[in-house]
């Protein structure tokens, strides 16, 4: 006899899904994205906008001016920039909620196999699990009446006692 053979488990890698969704514009958006969340592009946009006003205050002469005050080449490039910017910045947005969704799916998947698994072990062991539903529905409650204020040092606000934790 030999080993018994075990059930072939398929447990999606998150990594393979997102790769799988992520094209070339994708990777563009989030690299610009990226570079524009840093203190680099900061400095190098206050070192561009010193130098731009510089040249045009005529600092270095007539000769350096191409966009005299106020400035308005200089203002269309922000406000294109400003938008091109914003539009990389949802597009990564968007990404990060398909990245987050394709998490919770997969947490689901983690959590309904662990639920299963769980009541089979239970059932295997002699484990009720009306009595262990019903043990979990005190525990949320009681963690949700906590989360909301209205469970203090083992009384309700309402003045009654709760269990102890465990019992």
């Amino acid at each position: 006899m030999g080993t018994p053979k075990r059930p072939a488990l398929r447990i999606t890698n998150e990594q393979d899904i997102l790769a799988r969704m992520r094209g070339t514009q994708d990777r563009i958006a989030d690299a610009i994205t990226a570079w524009a969340g840093t203190m680099g592009f900061v400095y190098l946009h206050a070192l561009w906008f010193m130098v731009w006003i510089v040249c045009n205050e005529g600092v270095f002469g007539e000769g350096a001016i191409w966009d005299p005050y106020p400035f308005g080449l200089l203002t269309m490039i922000v406000s294109l920039e400003a938008i091109f910017l914003s539009t990389f910045v949802m597009v990564s947005q968007n990404r990060q909620a398909a990245r987050e969704n394709v998490r919770a799916d997969l947490d689901f998947e983690t959590n309904v196999r662990s639920e299963v698994w769980s009541i089979h072990m239970g059932r295997a062991l002699g484990v009720d699990p009306v009595e262990v539903e019903r043990r979990v529905q005190e525990l949320l409650a009681e963690n949700r009446a906590r989360m909301n204020g209205t469970l203090m040092n083992g009384t309700a606000m309402n003045g009654t006692a709760q269990p102890p934790e465990g019992k």
